[in-house]
């Protein structure tokens, strides 16, 4: 009686362990698209909707350099640079020309980008699904009981602190870096400094469009995913979720926000035996909603503070 106990107790665990394995495989990539829904947010205060449909370019792109025979990273990073030109574009086409602080027309505007990015991924590439190639070694890292941790949730989870490591030194030792974080701060006076807010701004955009990139180039590469169209829509709204819950203004925050997600995707659902799987949106959602209520500024974001 003692053993079998033991081995129900040991078969929970596993099942425990590996929930928490599935978690941060989902939560890493949430994290790196939520990541560059930061990076437009902390220059704008504006949450950019065609964020996912600029990354699923950029990752379609991959797909179509790596089968014209590119090797596979060396296609990634030609898609995180096409990306970020095409961000670039799109800011200085419709963005520039509207009020930063008049922030109705310019989420319209990335609405609508939203539709017209999906729509011509859908006509160039169908809506036939395709198996993305793999970016890390397949198999397991680790081996827990019955728990396996995969080598692509080790190397999602470590692209994810290398981007941030990467972004940190950037905004805090490079000039431009030093800019961007001063128009953020403040735009006007950053103007009156002599700063360039419009190119500025132009490289947060392409910024945020490449790292968004890699993050739909690593979530296509799940081996349980095919990329089509529609593939970034999920990912977009968990993503936003993510930064909200982690600040929005807070890069690090992105990544807790982005991994509480994973995890109460594939924990919360496990163990409550009234939410079926159909609702891990729903409650990702009303999980934001009690934390926001708690927290309005998230996890790691900045509180705002007016002088009356």
């Amino acid at each position: 009686m003692m053993q079998l106990k033991g081995h129900i107790s040991g078969a929970k665990l596993d099942l425990f362990l590996q929930r928490l394995f599935d978690g941060l495989t989902n939560g890493s990539t949430y994290a790196l698209i939520a990541v560059a829904m930061v990076l437009i947010y902390k220059a704008t205060t504006l949450i950019n909707f065609a964020q996912g449909e600029q990354a699923l370019l950029g990752a379609f792109v991959v797909l179509q350099l790596w089968n014209w025979g590119l090797p596979m990273w060396v296609a990634v990073i030609i898609g995180m640079i096409f990306s970020a030109f095409l961000a670039a574009l799109l800011e200085r086409t419709f963005i520039r020309r509207f009020d930063p602080a008049d922030h109705l027309p310019l989420v319209i505007i990335t609405l609508g980008l939203f539709l017209v990015l999906n729509a011509i991924a859908a006509v160039v590439w169908r809506y036939d699904p395709l198996s993305f190639p793999q970016l890390f070694p397949h198999g397991s890292a680790l081996t827990v009981g019955n728990a396996r941790l995969s080598w692509y949730s080790i190397f999602a989870f470590g692209s994810c602190i290398l981007v941030l490591f990467l972004l940190h030194i950037l905004l805090t030792r490079t000039k431009i870096g030093l800019a961007f974080r001063a128009v953020s701060s403040n735009l006007e006076s950053s103007r009156l400094c002599g700063i360039k807010v419009g190119s500025t701004l132009q490289f947060g955009w392409a910024l945020a469009a490449a790292a968004g990139t890699l993050g739909a180039s690593i979530y296509a590469a799940n081996p349980v995913l095919q990329i089509e169209p529609s593939i970034m829509l999920r990912a977009l709204i968990f993503s936003i979720t993510a930064a909200a819950l982690g600040g929005l203004d807070s890069l690090w925050g992105a990544l807790v926000g982005g991994l509480t997600i994973g995890f109460v995707q594939s924990v919360l659902v496990q163990y409550i035996p009234f939410i079926p799987n159909e609702m891990t949106l729903t409650t990702t959602v009303i999980v934001l909603l009690v934390v926001l209520t708690l927290r309005p500024s998230g996890f790691l974001g900045t509180k705002s503070v007016e002088r009356v």
